[in-house]
C-alpha cells in the first residue's frame, strides 16, 4: 500500500518549511487534525518553458509578405528574457 507522509495542522503552522520541502520533492502529505484526515496536499506539475516560432507564425499570419528581421528577432529576444 502506498503511504504518503503525514502531517499535523500544527507541524504546518509551526513547521511549514519542513512540509513545503516535501511538496516541493514530490511527495503527497496527509493534513491530520486529531488524528482525523482533513486534506491531501499534492504538489504542481511545474510549468514547462515552450519555445515560441515566431518566424512560422508570422508566416502563417500574413504570408509569404516581407518581415523585418529586426522585428523578429527582438520579439525572440524579448521572450528569452522571461
Amino acid at each position: 500500500m502506498y503511504h504518503m507522509r503525514r502531517a499535523s495542522v500544527r507541524d504546518l503552522r509551526y513547521s511549514f518549511k519542513v512540509v513545503e520541502a516535501s511538496l516541493a520533492a514530490g511527495e503527497e502529505i496527509e493534513i491530520v487534525k486529531r488524528n482525523r484526515v482533513i486534506a491531501h496536499l499534492v504538489p504542481i506539475a511545474q510549468p514547462t518553458a515552450s519555445k515560441v516560432d515566431f518566424r512560422a507564425r508570422l508566416r502563417k499570419m500574413w504570408g509569404e509578405k516581407i518581415v523585418e528581421p529586426d522585428v523578429v528577432d527582438s520579439m525572440t529576444e524579448d521572450r528569452e528574457r522571461f
